[in-house]
């Protein structure tokens, strides 16, 4: 057997510890994710093997490494604007209606990985508000969590090297938004945008009291990960954690059919969204 080579056994009872720690369903032969996210972590932790790393793992003693893979295994990829609709919606729908009351706005960006999302919400806003002066006369409140630390470490630096500035992102848009590292290496959002939004690790799977009401909460691409159980568990402290009639956004595949009732399906534009029933 290969130093990268799990057998059934392992296989399985790896999938069974991930999916009580965080939630994530493998599924079957889904073996080359565990060793493309894994692979990386054997000279770190110095493990002949993917079967040693994974028995050390499954041991729970060690919460450095146990983090590490947890990190690794909940690494999505993500980009700037993603599918681009929920952020027209947002614009165009759902912060004109909230402007109204003139109170604060609040919107979680729930599943924020390496924290596009959570800029790209910051962005929209402050598109938002140069086209409508004064209208978010109350302000707006921008929460982003996720269960990695290593991303929320990453998120908060604001800093993103070529590639991803390459995903999604207009060049309007990174002239406006972004200024370049001292060392000219990668792009670095600028302040008054990074400003707009607060980091802190949050597992959907895990309880979280949080006396603050949304009046948005982004989860997208996301729920895949779960199973039909967690999926609902998570919606269900989704729609608890919005105000009345709040809008929730989840991936472009993603569907709520089947899982909840506490939602309404709305169109609007080229995509949907969801509003928590009163």
């Amino acid at each position: 057997m290969s130093s990268n080579t799990l057998d059934d056994l392992e296989y399985a009872h790896f999938c069974r510890f991930l999916e009580h720690r965080c939630g994530i369903v493998l599924g079957e032969n889904k073996q080359y994710l565990v060793r493309s996210r894994l692979s990386p972590l054997l000279s770190k932790f110095n493990q002949e093997s993917l079967s040693d790393l994974i028995k050390r793992t499954l041991a729970n003693h060690d919460v450095t490494l146990i983090n590490a893979v947890v990190n690794a295994m909940t690494t999505n990829e993500t980009l700037w604007f993603r599918d681009s609709y929920p952020f027209e919606i947002l614009q165009q729908t759902l912060l004109p209606q909230l402007a109204k009351s003139g109170k604060k706005i609040k919107i979680w960006s729930a599943a924020c990985s390496s924290g596009q999302e959570a800029y790209s919400i910051a962005m929209s806003v402050f598109e938002y508000q140069t086209r409508n002066p004064g209208a978010l006369s109350g302000g707006v409140e921008i929460i982003a969590t996720d269960i990695s630390s290593e991303m929320l470490d990453l998120a908060q630096t604001g800093q993103y090297d070529n590639l991803s500035m390459s995903r999604g992102l207009s060049s309007e848009r990174r002239a406006r938004f972004f200024d370049a590292s001292a060392g000219g290496s990668c792009s670095v959002i600028k302040q008054n945008i990074r400003n707009m939004v607060s980091f802190k690790p949050i597992n959907l799977l895990m309880p979280y009291t949080n006396p603050t009401r949304y009046d948005v909460v982004f989860c997208r691409n996301v729920l895949i990960y779960f199973s039909a159980t967690s999926k609902a568990s998570i919606l269900q402290k989704l729609a608890a954690c919005l105000q009345p009639q709040g809008a929730l956004f989840v991936g472009a595949s993603e569907s709520l059919s089947g899982i909840t009732t506490e939602f309404t399906m709305n169109r609007s534009g080229s995509g949907l969204f969801y509003s928590k029933k009163v």
